[in-house]
């Protein structure tokens, strides 16, 4: 079975990242989606200890092993780490 297919929804409050293209953010939001996002699209040059490190807390998460914060928290370091991490208090709302 695709491990991908069998994860349930198991959401986290977002982390956004910048996609290949320029400009272009996304919001992830669960498990799922970061599970997607480290397997399909992660920069290749970029797939070290941080980025395994996400990838099996993913795993982890739907084998009830480890908790979504902990997916998060893996998540945004491997996505500092790669450079697409969006620090949303990186730029400051103008009113």
């Amino acid at each position: 079975m695709n491990t991908a297919a069998a994860m349930r929804k198991l959401s986290f409050p977002y982390v956004t990242i910048e996609t290949g293209r320029t400009g272009t953010l996304r919001n992830i939001t669960c498990v799922e989606e970061a599970f997607e996002w480290l397997t399909l699209y992660w920069p290749k040059q970029y797939r070290g200890a941080r980025w395994s490190m996400a990838h099996q807390a993913c795993i982890d998460a739907t084998n009830r092993k480890a908790s979504v914060t902990s997916v998060q928290k893996a998540f945004i370091e491997a996505a500092k780490e790669a450079g697409i991490y969006f620090n949303q208090q990186k730029f400051p709302v103008r009113t």
